[in-house]
């Protein structure tokens, strides 16, 4: 059975910049839910055996799943979002994960206007990711809880959610401004860093 990871922070560590009240049901309701809706899916199931990478990806592409995948998808990247964020973050990446980004996308300007472009321009839910595919390194949106963990040919370095119940309470429906202060004030260079290293290292 699946449990609800502990977010990395207290609930009001990331104002003012996201709210307590949207963390709070975001995490408590949103997340909680999908945790809950996967458990109830999986029950007395062989799947309840599996651990969540390995339930993602054993249900990816069935359609008669395609429930249990969205839940299960979306306990993962609400967890890898929480993660991607913390209450020191903003800045620019260091060492080695800062020089692939200069070579891969010609400047760290440069990424953070494709990041937001990625993220402002998915239409409906989604997030938005940088990962790593086939050495280099990409940003892309994903719909709904479509997410790169369900197969092994993208390495997730960070991400951000741009369903509307992220932002709305705090922004509105002013997404961009959202994905600002996400990359100015909120994003986890730290983890994306340690992300790389590892992606670098099974390689």
């Amino acid at each position: 059975m699946l449990e609800l990871p502990p977010l990395p922070y207290g609930q009001d560590a990331l104002e003012p910049h996201i709210s307590e009240k949207t963390l709070s049901f975001h995490y408590g309701k949103h997340h909680k839910g999908y945790v809950d809706k996967a458990n109830s899916m999986i029950e007395g199931t062989e799947l309840d055996k599996l651990g969540l990478v390995e339930l993602i990806r054993k249900v990816a592409g069935d359609s008669s799943k395609k429930g249990l995948f969205n839940n299960a998808a979306q306990v993962w990247n609400h967890d890898f979002y929480w993660h991607s964020m913390s209450p020191k973050g903003g800045g620019e990446p260091k060492g080695a994960l800062a020089k692939k980004i200069a070579e891969d996308f010609g400047s760290f300007d440069e990424f953070k206007k494709t990041f937001k472009e990625a993220g402002a321009g998915q239409f409906g839910s989604g997030y938005c990711w940088l990962v790593l595919s086939g050495g280099k390194l990409k940003v892309y949106g994903t719909p709904n809880a479509e997410t790169p963990i369900a197969d092994t040919k993208d390495v997730p370095l960070l991400t951000t959610d741009v369903w509307e119940h992220t932002y709305y309470l705090d922004y509105q429906n002013r997404r961009p401004d959202y994905l600002d202060v996400f990359l100015e004030k909120l994003v986890n260079w730290e983890f994306a860093e340690a992300n790389f290293e590892k992606a670098l290292q099974a390689a």
